[in-house]
């Protein structure tokens, strides 16, 4: 007979999983993260100042000029948004499957999602340039005339695409929360927490009634949640797929961006478990090695895809017959930007490949080298699906070099400050492991409570 792996390590009891779950949150922070902290603030604080400098001086401190004007907000914004999509993946759509191993997981990529669409939220809103009118993009009843937001845009899309996915994904990481806030309320030592937690588990009582309503609410957010991972990338991909520019307008695009997504995602939930398990050395016992080398099976498989996409484009590309086609995927793998291109071939198709061996697969050290690549990858690969598009079209007088600027870096440096330093506070100030949800897989494999027969299994 097969025997399953456990889940928990270390022989837990169901008192230790609170204990071990709870310390981060009770205890004071350690030299490490605080020192973690300060320099992703630092990064914070100095993208506000960037962010800042450009709203008041305009758009033209990036490097957008003719013909390239898409520039980098749009590039960081999808891949932000590609990296929100494995914790509602994970959560929700493994959640529908009944796959036990993703509880240890699920709640910190849950969190990762909420603070990556917070992050690539206001990339768009940004982009318009006039930031104070963002409030036009919303198609609400107004005093200004027959004055509607125009709805074959691309980017009012996103605005939909975005805030509804915003929305479900804060919803369902709260609601699973809840149990948990109670029973730091029932420890909590002082006042002033017990009142703070006590508010946010919404008079939880943990009777039969609380659970039933609580299993109820979050099956129907995780099926709510389940389109939305497809669609919401697939509707990002249409800001390129229904332009008319060779490149882009491609019906592979939404299967692609969604695979790619998914990708990334994952490469980001990799990284930083490995950087929570240094970080909370107890956090080991429920994020394991198994759980690890589960999500660089789909970081593979996804990879797959992903270069199964870029050779199809070539393919299509020759296969139309159409000569602007043909131009615009040659000069992407040998123009000028050729080195953007054959960065993202091999941190997205080639070094992933390093997976089919099971040593590496459960190496951290490899595992968190080859995740970061895979998102430098992923940020190449809307650099060159935007750039390399449109530096040359149809007009040869009309060809220009994106005017990279240090705002471009800046900006891109920065968003990863916004990114740590919420996902730092959720590591000091909700529990990063949902405790109700690994006491009931605490005996999946375990040795000390299954019957022998005969000696061995």
């Amino acid at each position: 007979m097969l025997k399953r792996n456990q889940l928990i390590l270390g022989n837990k009891t169901l008192a230790d999983i609170t204990e071990d779950i709870c310390k981060p949150v009770e205890t004071l922070p350690s030299k490490g993260w605080v020192a973690l902290f300060l320099s992703a603030k630092t990064l914070l604080i100095f993208y506000v100042i960037i962010l800042g400098i450009i709203i008041a001086n305009g758009m033209g401190l990036l490097g957008v000029n003719h013909p390239n004007g898409w520039g980098t907000m749009i590039i960081t914004f999808v891949f932000w948004i590609g990296i929100g999509h494995a914790g509602t993946l994970i959560s929700a759509i493994l959640f529908l499957f009944r796959q036990k191993w993703r509880t240890s997981v699920a709640r910190t990529a849950e969190a990762m999602t909420v603070f990556a669409v917070m992050t690539a939220g206001l990339f768009p809103l940004l982009h318009t340039g006039r930031p104070w009118l963002d409030f036009w993009l919303f198609p609400y009843p107004n005093q200004r005339g027959p004055l509607w937001v125009n709805f074959r845009s691309p980017l009012l899309w996103d605005v939909f695409a975005v805030s509804t996915y915003a929305t479900v994904s804060i919803v369902f990481w709260y609601i699973g929360l809840v149990p948990d806030f109670a029973t730091i309320k029932d420890r909590a030592k002082n006042k002033f927490r017990r009142l703070a937690y006590g508010a946010l588990s919404l008079g939880w009582r943990g009777t039969a009634r609380n659970w039933s309503h609580y299993e109820m609410l979050y099956l129907i957010l995780a099926g709510l949640s389940t389109p939305l991972v497809l669609s919401v990338h697939t509707i990002v991909s249409f800001d390129f797929a229904v332009a008319s520019l060779p490149g882009w307008h491609t019906t592979i695009f939404p299967p692609y961006f969604v695979a790619g997504a998914i990708f990334s995602g994952f490469a980001m939930v990799v990284t930083l478990m490995t950087l929570v398990r240094i970080g909370i050395p107890q956090f080991k016992d429920y994020i394991t090695i198994d759980h690890m080398e589960v999500m660089n099976k789909i970081i593979m498989a996804t990879g797959l895809m992903v270069g199964y996409a870029y050779a199809s484009e070539f393919f299509i590309a020759w296969y139309s017959g159409n000569q602007y086609e043909r131009f615009v995927f040659i000069n992407r793998a040998f123009g000028p930007y050729g080195w953007s291109y054959w960065i993202m071939v091999t941190c997205n198709v080639i070094i992933p490949q390093l997976f089919w061996f099971k040593a590496l697969r459960r190496s951290i050290p490899v595992m968190f080298v080859v995740s970061i690549f895979v998102n430098i990858g992923m940020w190449f690969e809307r650099y060159v699906i935007t750039i390399t598009s449109l530096h040359r079209d149809f007009l040869p007088s009309n060809w220009g070099q994106y005017a990279w600027s240090f705002f471009d870096s800046a900006v891109l440096l920065g968003s990863f400050g916004m990114f740590l330093t919420l996902f730092l506070l959720y590591l000091r100030l909700f529990p990063a492991v949902s405790i109700a949800e690994v006491k009931p897989v605490l005996h999946v494999g375990r040795k000390d409570l299954e019957p022998s027969s005969g000696g061995h299994h």
